[in-house]
């Protein structure tokens, strides 16, 4: 589930995103997931893409409460846990719960070669990867320097000093 949040994968994304699950056994569970309402295939550019249905998209809120729950691990930096740059579009927001922006704000973080846009507006933040739309500001920095200067545990300027950034830092916000 946590993989197919962000949006869908192809059988061969997903099995290389879940390292020592045997194919066998992912199999039968998206056979599970999807006779049960959960899952679907759909067909896009990339071939046979699983993704979330409506329904099983409803677990990305008790996901991000999960998230908010455990935003102290995270900002303790990840040490020798699995971690997957598309997790960025569940734990950014759930970061920024609450917290809305007028005019929008969109920035985008590069981790891992991953485009994460985030955006804050008048209905809070949200996150998504990058498509063909690039935010004029991103910020190419390691998950942890990402995720201290959403959470507020790393300034804008050591931020920025851990990164390399594209376009106008004043879109994160003060700096020190």
């Amino acid at each position: 589930m946590r993989e197919l949040l962000p949006g869908p994968l192809r059988y061969s994304d997903l099995k290389a995103s879940l390292p020592g699950v045997a194919s066998n056994l992912l199999a039968e569970r998206l056979r599970t997931m999807e006779e049960t309402g959960v899952v679907e295939r759909v067909l896009g550019d990339a071939g046979v893409l699983y993704g979330l249905t409506r329904w099983g998209r409803e677990l990305k809120e008790p996901m991000e409460a999960l998230g908010r729950w455990g935003i102290p691990l995270l900002t303790t930096g990840r040490g020798d846990d699995e971690f997957r740059p598309r997790w960025l579009t569940l734990a950014l927001p759930a970061i920024l719960n609450g917290r809305t922006a007028a005019p929008s704000v969109e920035v985008g973080f590069e981790v891992e070669g991953l485009l994460i846009v985030l955006r804050i507006d008048e209905d809070g933040p949200s996150a998504r990867i990058g498509d063909d739309h690039r935010p004029e500001t991103v910020l190419a920095a390691e998950a942890d320097t990402v995720v201290g200067l959403v959470a507020g545990t790393l300034t804008v300027d050591q931020a920025l000093d851990a990164g390399e950034l594209r376009g106008d830092a004043a879109h994160f916000g003060e700096r020190s």
